[in-house]
C-alpha cells in the first residue's frame, strides 16, 4: 500500500464520522404543534391539551431504524378550558404538578412498519411512574417554509390508562358507575423546524 493511500485512510475515515453524515435533528414547532386528549365524563368524553411542551426528532431517512426522538411536557400546562377543572387536575388527585413537573417520553427504538408508519418505542415517565410503551408514528412529509427551513410533520393517537402511572382518582356516581374513564384516548400532531448547518468558522 502506498503511502499517499495510508494518507487517505484517516482522512476518509474523519469524513464519514463528520456531522455531514449524521441524522437531521427537528426541534418541535410548538405554536405549530398540539398534544391533546380525550377522557370519558360520565356519558360524554371531555376534550383538553397540553400547551407547553418541547421535543427533538433525529431522523435518518436512510435508516430510520437509528431515528430517535424526546419529548417534555410541562404538566402544569394542562388546559381543559375550565379553570376550576384545571386547578383540579394539577392537584395531587390527579397529575400532581407540584411534585411531578414534566412528562417525558424519549425513545429506544424505532422500528418502520409500513411506509411512512413506525413503531416508537421508548420510556414515558409520567406521575412518577416510567413504562416502557410503543407508539404508532405516522410521518406526513417535508415541506420548505416561506423563511427558507424545512419542516417535518408527524402525528399519532393512541390509548393510555392513567391507572397504568398511578392517576386513580375517581368518584362513585349515585346511580352507580364512575364519573370518569381509566383510558384516555391521546392525539400528538407536530411539525417540526430543521436544525441549519453550524456556520463554518
Amino acid at each position: 500500500m502506498s503511502r499517499k493511500t495510508l494518507w487517505l485512510i484517516p482522512t476518509l475515515v474523519a469524513t464519514i464520522a463528520s456531522p455531514a453524515w449524521a441524522a437531521d435533528v427537528f426541534t418541535i414547532d410548538k405554536v405549530h404543534s398540539e398534544v391533546g386528549f380525550r377522557v370519558r365524563h360520565m356519558v360524554s368524553k371531555v376534550s383538553g391539551r397540553f400547551v407547553d411542551f418541547a421535543g427533538t426528532i433525529s431522523a435518518d431517512a436512510a435508516k430510520p431504524e437509528t431515528s430517535s426522538v424526546e419529548l417534555t411536557i410541562q404538566a402544569t400546562s394542562i388546559d381543559t378550558a375550565n379553570a376550576q377543572r384545571d386547578q383540579h387536575l394539577r392537584s395531587p388527585d390527579f397529575f400532581d404538578v407540584a411534585k411531578f413537573p414534566t412528562i417525558a417520553f424519549k425513545s429506544s427504538k424505532v422500528t418502520p412498519t409500513s411506509k411512512d408508519h413506525y413503531d416508537v418505542t421508548g420510556t414515558l415517565t409520567m406521575h412518577g411512574v416510567s413504562r416502557e410503551i410503543t407508539l404508532p408514528v405516522a410521518f406526513l412529509g417535508l415541506g420548505k417554509d416561506p423563511w427558507g427551513g424545512e419542516r417535518a410533520g408527524f402525528s399519532l393517537t393512541t390509548v393510555l390508562n392513567r391507572k397504568d402511572y398511578g392517576i386513580v382518582w375517581n368518584q362513585v356516581l349515585d346511580s352507580g358507575g364512575l364519573l370518569l374513564g381509566e383510558d384516555v384516548a391521546i392525539e400528538i400532531n407536530v411539525e417540526a423546524v430543521k436544525a441549519k448547518p453550524a456556520a463554518k468558522p
